[in-house]
């Protein structure tokens, strides 16, 4: 596949619920078409020009000579590292980029630093023989595979990418999902409530709304539709004793006075920036 060099590799990101990151790919084959935030950055700034170049991944082959040298600089620093904010660290039917992911985690875990990762990809079995305190997820807006095949397009279908968790859940390995970014009805009809059943053995859930995409604004009852859909999130993770975190802008200002986000309550470490 198509290789590049960097001259660095770990950074502090400004995401909300993010502490380190790498992003060892550039480019992203999934082709979202929510439409996909990385993508426009990344042809805002000059580093793609166009859908089709976004679509052909470069994996930066050098990426393990800069963790060597990276490494002692930042581990002190470090909460956790997550793979990844502007790429997919497990690349549906792109093995190389799985392989250099886990060579990754599985380094920054030999200095006992933690991993989390996030994919619409497949989540190898073999991330269950690293770090016991590492967390992988899975993005899941829908159960609708012919809406996955509209959106995200070369991504995974729902049902593997699920399996893939559920695995690495039942070798006692912590899972979490990414509702996110949810559509509204005028886009596709789906109940919340099914969704939250699929994903019911898994310890965290982050939740946030569809942006960038005019067809949210065309839904006349859009806000109140987001605060609705937040707090069936709530109350299902309360009630499953999950962690949660509802990214900002999702529930609108005027309701956010109803929703409180509590730092203590009966369930375990609820969830806020992905934080202990």
């Amino acid at each position: 596949m198509n290789c590049m060099n960097r001259k660095s590799l770990l950074y502090k990101t400004a995401v909300e619920y993010g502490d380190y990151t790498i992003n060892h790919v550039e480019g992203c084959a999934h082709g979202c078409l929510y439409p996909c935030y990385a993508f426009l950055m990344a042809k805002r700034f000059g580093k793609v020009k166009t859908y089709k170049e976004w679509i052909q991944p470069k994996i930066v082959e050098n990426s393990l000579e800069l963790l060597e040298k990276e490494i002692p600089k930042y581990k002190d620093k470090i909460k956790f590292v997550q793979l990844s904010f502007t790429t997919d660290p497990f690349m549906y039917n792109y093995p190389e980029i799985s392989e250099m992911s886990y060579k990754i985690i599985k380094r920054l875990n030999e200095d006992d630093i933690k991993c989390t990762a996030l994919t619409k990809g497949i989540l190898p079995i073999q991330l269950a023989g690293l770090n016991k305190n590492n967390e992988f997820g899975i993005t899941l807006i829908t159960i609708d595979d012919n809406y996955r095949q509209n959106f995200e397009p070369f991504a995974s279908p729902m049902k593997d990418r699920i399996k893939s968790l559920y695995n690495l859940h039942k070798k006692g390995i912590k899972t979490w999902v990414s509702i996110e970014p949810y559509p509204t009805p005028n886009i596709i009809k789906q109940d919340m409530n099914d969704i939250l059943k699929k994903l019911d053995f898994v310890d965290k859930i982050i939740f946030g709304r569809l942006n960038y995409n005019s067809q949210v604004s065309e839904y006349k009852d859009y806000k109140n539709f987001f605060n609705e859909t937040a707090q069936t999130v709530i109350a299902f993770a309360k009630t499953n004793r999950k962690q949660y975190y509802i990214k900002e802008g999702t529930i609108t200002e005027s309701h956010s006075k109803n929703i409180v986000m509590p730092i203590n309550t009966n369930a375990t470490n609820v969830f806020r920036g992905l934080k202990k």
